[in-house]
């Protein structure tokens, strides 16, 4: 599966809202792409009525990931990345109440959501399963429809735009696979984020490229630490309860600390025994996924339902590993970039096409990568991790009970950041010249098993834990 695609850094992390990147940020900005063909190419005073057809997986879980309250906010014109999360509840009932929306904040038209909302629960399309469709019909009769489709990650491929790559770039260093980018760092000198970080001077300035990752660790930042610190259950009905906030504070023996920082220093002060250090990359994880789960703001990396995973390793890297350096710190993001860029090339990051390898498997492969490297790591080591990593969650399934990302969803980012490190290590005490296994074969080999994989265990709900665990007994 080749795709001559160009991805940035900025196309693999993405600001968004929980719980999922593929149905319920794609979604968002699908209908936001819609809204602006609306605005483009005719006037939103004369739009009449719109409608949404969900197919697919978006269909069977859309309601546990909030595709429906995505494509409503899209269609209003709000900003996943800016939107305040305390109000989407309140706007959702608005919507649900009133019966009306504010097309693009601009025009009023009638929208009850549980009529012009369609999941089409048995009908899928051939080119993906998470696909939807927009139907606008005009004032003078006219009408149109247009189909996108959220492929993972928040990237969303426009019906007959697929092969229209707007993100296309003269890249200095073209990568398609592993073997590509271990040729550039051998013909270079360069490390994978040296490599990564040229390549991003094609799209824009350095000091852009840089502002914009700091961005992003301060997004997940502020995630593991709102996470860390707040309790509760979960939205859905599963009465799920948040595990972080409770560790946190038996790590830290009750003691609070008014922001990150103090907060850090706390946890940096508090030891280094193994099952320390592993307690709380179980509770970075936690923290992240359990904010996912509750419609709050994340970052895609490269999902949302594998969220966790990189901002627990990355945390480990700063908290234990003397990596609270900015630097390092973009480092470590830009190198992960380039592994999952490569997985999405040469197989998928979509859940609903590749099971939870494609999600858990990927991040834990790009973290493993990026803590080799920063920690001191050769190409041929980072690239051994990466592997590693893959390696041992191939063939894992998507099977979300009542199609929410939390059981089993958020314990596997807890256990993709823990193969990360775990890979890491081999990796730095290995010859990568007697490994067995490349990087390019297990990507090969995700996507055969991606190929082969039950439709039911691709994030359906229809298999696996989702039909084995009862409701309301999710914790027992």
């Amino acid at each position: 599966m080749q795709t001559n695609e160009c991805i940035s850094v900025f196309d693999i992390f993405k600001i968004g809202i929980g719980p999922s990147s593929s149905h319920t940020l794609g979604p968002w900005k699908a209908a936001l792409s819609f809204l602006k063909t609306l605005e483009q190419k005719y006037t939103l005073e004369d739009v009449a009525s719109v409608k949404v057809l969900l197919y697919g997986s978006l269909a069977k879980t859309g309601h546990g990931h909030g595709t429906d309250v995505a494509v409503m906010l899209g269609l209003c014109g709000e900003d996943p990345v800016t939107f305040d999360v305390n109000k989407i509840d309140s706007t959702v009932f608005s919507l649900k109440t009133n019966k009306k929306m504010l097309l693009g904040g601009k025009k009023e038209i009638p929208f009850n959501p549980p009529v012009d909302i369609e999941f089409l629960m048995n009908e899928s399309l051939p080119y993906h399963p998470n696909a939807l469709t927009f139907l606008c019909s005009f004032n003078n009769g006219d009408s149109i429809a247009e189909t996108y489709y959220s492929i993972g990650g928040g990237f969303v491929e426009k019906e007959g735009d697929k092969n229209n790559n707007s993100n296309s770039a003269d890249l200095y260093f073209p990568i398609e696979n592993s073997q590509d980018l271990l040729h550039w760092c051998i013909k270079t000198g360069l490390s994978i984020s040296e490599i990564v970080g040229e390549n991003e001077n094609a799209w824009r300035p350095e000091s852009e490229t840089r502002a914009g990752i700091l961005k992003i660790w301060q997004t997940m930042k502020e995630c593991i630490y709102r996470g860390c610190h707040k309790e509760g259950k979960l939205p859905g009905g599963l009465d799920v309860s948040r595990r972080a906030a409770p560790l946190n504070k038996r790590l830290l023996k009750g003691k609070t600390y008014s922001n990150y920082d103090e907060w850090l220093a706390a946890i940096r002060e508090g030891g280094s025994s193994f099952q320390y250090i592993l307690d709380w990359v179980s509770c970075f994880a936690l923290a992240v996924n359990e904010e996912n789960a509750s419609f709050s703001r994340v970052v895609t990396a490269p999902t949302n339902g594998a969220a966790g995973v990189i901002p627990a390793v990355l945390q480990y890297f700063v908290a234990f590993c003397d990596g609270n350096d900015e630097d390092k710190i973009i480092q470590f993001i830009l190198c992960a970039s380039e592994i999952g860029s490569i997985f999405k090339k040469g197989a998928t990051i979509s859940a609903a096409m590749g099971g939870c390898q494609a999600e858990i498997g990927v991040s834990s492969a790009m973290a493993a990568a990026a803590l080799t490297e920063c920690l001191g790591g050769s190409i041929r080591q980072c690239l051994m991790a990466s592997e590693i990593a893959m390696e041992h969650h191939l063939g894992l399934t998507c099977d979300p009970v009542a199609g929410l990302v939390q059981v089993p969803c958020i314990e596997r980012n807890t256990m993709g950041a823990i193969k990360a490190i775990t890979a890491a290590q081999l990796a730095l005490q290995s010859n990568p010249y007697q490994a067995r296994v490349s990087l390019d074969a297990v990507v090969k080999t995700m996507w055969e098993t991606a190929l082969d994989m039950n439709t039911k265990y691709k994030e359906t709900a229809d298999g696996g834990l989702a039909i084995n665990i009862p409701l309301g007994l999710s914790e027992c």
